[in-house]
Formats: C-alpha cells, structure tokens, sequence
C-alpha cells in the first residue's frame, strides 16, 4: 500500500516510512518540481500511482467522492472519536 501525505500533514510520511509504509509527501513532491496544487493534480498522481491520500483538508471529502478515489480523511469528527476512545482509559 502506498501513501501519499498532503501538505497539512506534513513530516506524517517520515513517520509512517518508520512504521514500514510507503508514504511520499506532497510538499517534497512539489519541490522535486511536481505540479500539485490543486486537490484535483493531488487526486490524479495518486491515482496515477496506486496511492491512497491522507489529508485533513475537509474539502478533499468532495473531490474523493466526486473522483472516487480512496481517502484517509483526519477531520474534526475522527479527532473525535480517537479522544473519546482515549477518555475510557480515565473511566
């Protein structure tokens, strides 16, 4: 499986490569000279190259859905539950 990190989750793909995934990242893309500045170019290279997205830009909600394409999207709601979860350690 690889991944790839956008920007807003920057330095997340060092740490999943420490996990054993293959996570390449947005923003290191695009100083290699890649052209991904829109969600649109970030969904297609995905694509391109068999890479599920994980991001916590809302907005790509929209454009996986439209483009269905697979998305790891951390929003305010999957915060959420991981600090509910998290709140049973103190029950």
């Amino acid at each position: 499986m690889k991944i790839l990190v956008d920007e807003n989750l920057d330095g997340m793909d060092e740490r999943l490569k420490e996990h054993g995934y293959d996570a390449q990242s947005v923003r290191k893309l695009k100083m290699t000279g890649k052209k991904l500045g829109s969600d649109y170019s970030i969904i297609n290279y995905a694509r391109e190259n068999n890479m599920i997205i994980v991001t916590k830009d809302t907005e790509f909600r929209i454009a996986s859905e439209e483009n269905n394409f697979p998305l790891i999207l951390l929003d305010d709601e999957e915060i959420l539950k991981v600090i509910i979860e998290k709140l049973k350690d103190f029950n």
